[in-house]
C-alpha cells in the first residue's frame, strides 16, 4: 500500500508542473501578443515614414519647377537657356530643415532628418529619338546622318541607328494604326517612353547604356540646345563639326552673351557656322527638363526622374519614375 506522504508529495509535484506548463503557456502567448503589437507598430511607422519621404520628395520636385517658372519669368535676354543659369546648379545633401528656417515662421531647427539632392538637367541637351518620325523623306535621311553620327562617336555600329530609327517609325505606325482602330502588323514594336526601353527593338545592354546620357525620347520633336549639349551630340547635329571643335566651343561658349543663333557662330569652324541656319532641328532654348531628386529620410532612400515642359510660365509633369538605388 503506497503511503499517504507519497501520495501528496506526487500531487505537489504535478500540481507544480501544471503551474509551470501555465505560466509557460501564458509567458508564451504574451510574447506573441506583445511581438505582433511591435510588428505592427514597426509596420505603421515604416508605412508612415514611406508616406512622408514621398510627400517630402514630390515637394522637393515642385521646388524645381517653381525655379524652372522663375527662370521663364526672367528672361531679360531672350528665349536663350544656358549651362550658367541657376537652374543648373545642383544640390547636394542639404538638410530639408535648412529650407524651412528661410520662412520667418520656421527660424529654429526643426528636427527633421531628411536631406535632400537634385540636379535639373536640360532634356534638350540630348538628341531627341521622336526627331527620327518625320515625313519627309529628305529630313528622315537628314535625322538618320545625325543618330549614326553620334554612334560612331560613341563606337556602335552604323546599324544601331538604322535599328533604332525603323523601330521608332514602326513603333509610331502601330500607335497609329491601334488609334485609328486598324489591323496592327504582328511583331509590331510598342513605342518606348525611356531609352532603356531601346532593347525592344534588339539592342543589347551595352548599347543602351551608352546611349543613354546623350539621347532621349521626349513627346514630339525638339530641338537640340546647342547651349547644353554635350560635345557627342554637337559632333552628331552639326554636320563637319569634329570632337576637338565641338569641345573648344563647349568652353566658349560659357563666356559669351548670347541673344541667338547669329552671337554662337564665331564660335564654330566657318564650314559649320554657314550652315547653322539651316542645320534643322538646333536652337539656344529649351522647354523640356529632367528633375532628378534624390531624398534621405529615416530608413528610407528615394530616388525619383521627372519629365516636366514649361508652357509659357506653366511647368507641366510629363512623367515620373521611381529610380532604384544606386
Amino acid at each position: 500500500m503506497i503511503q499517504r506522504p507519497a501520495v501528496r508529495r506526487a500531487q505537489r509535484g504535478a500540481a507544480i508542473l501544471l503551474a509551470m506548463l501555465i505560466v509557460t503557456l501564458v509567458a508564451t502567448l504574451a510574447t506573441g501578443m506583445v511581438w505582433q503589437q511591435w510588428k505592427g507598430i514597426e509596420v505603421e511607422s515604416a508605412e508612415r515614414a514611406r508616406s512622408q519621404a514621398t510627400w517630402l520628395i514630390e515637394g522637393a520636385t515642385d521646388w524645381a519647377r517653381i525655379i524652372l517658372r522663375t527662370d521663364a519669368q526672367d528672361r531679360e535676354r531672350g528665349q536663350v537657356d544656358s549651362l550658367n543659369e541657376p537652374w543648373n546648379t545642383p544640390i547636394k545633401d542639404v538638410k530639408l530643415s535648412d529650407f524651412l528656417a528661410t520662412d520667418k515662421n520656421n527660424t529654429e531647427d526643426t528636427g527633421l532628418e531628411a536631406f535632400l539632392s537634385g540636379q535639373i538637367t536640360d532634356a534638350q541637351s540630348r538628341y531627341n529619338l521622336k526627331n527620327l518620325i518625320v515625313d519627309d523623306d529628305a529630313e528622315a535621311a537628314k535625322e538618320l546622318a545625325k543618330l549614326k553620327r553620334l554612334c560612331e562617336v560613341l563606337g556602335l555600329p552604323p546599324e544601331t541607328a538604322i535599328r533604332i530609327a525603323d523601330g521608332m517609325k514602326g513603333a509610331d505606325l502601330a500607335e497609329d494604326q491601334l488609334d485609328d482602330e486598324e489591323q496592327v502588323a504582328p511583331g509590331a514594336p510598342l513605342p518606348p517612353q525611356r531609352v532603356q526601353q531601346l532593347t525592344w527593338f534588339g539592342l543589347d545592354a551595352d548599347a543602351v547604356r551608352r546611349l543613354s546620357p546623350y539621347v532621349i525620347i521626349l513627346p514630339g520633336e525638339t530641338p537640340v540646345n546647342l547651349l547644353t549639349a554635350p560635345p557627342e551630340v554637337l559632333v552628331a547635329v552639326l554636320d563637319g563639326l569634329d570632337r576637338g571643335s565641338a569641345e573648344r566651343f563647349a568652353q566658349k561658349r560659357l563666356s559669351v552673351d548670347v541673344r541667338g543663333l547669329d552671337d554662337i557662330k564665331p564660335l564654330l569652324p566657318d564650314k559649320v557656322a554657314t550652315q547653322l541656319s539651316d542645320a534643322g532641328n538646333v536652337g539656344v532654348s529649351s522647354n523640356n527638363f529632367e528633375i532628378l531628386g534624390e531624398l534621405r529620410y529615416e530608413n528610407f532612400m528615394l530616388r525619383e526622374l521627372t519629365l516636366v515642359t514649361r508652357r509659357n510660365l506653366e511647368v507641366v509633369v510629363i512623367r515620373r519614375e521611381r529610380l532604384p538605388h544606386e
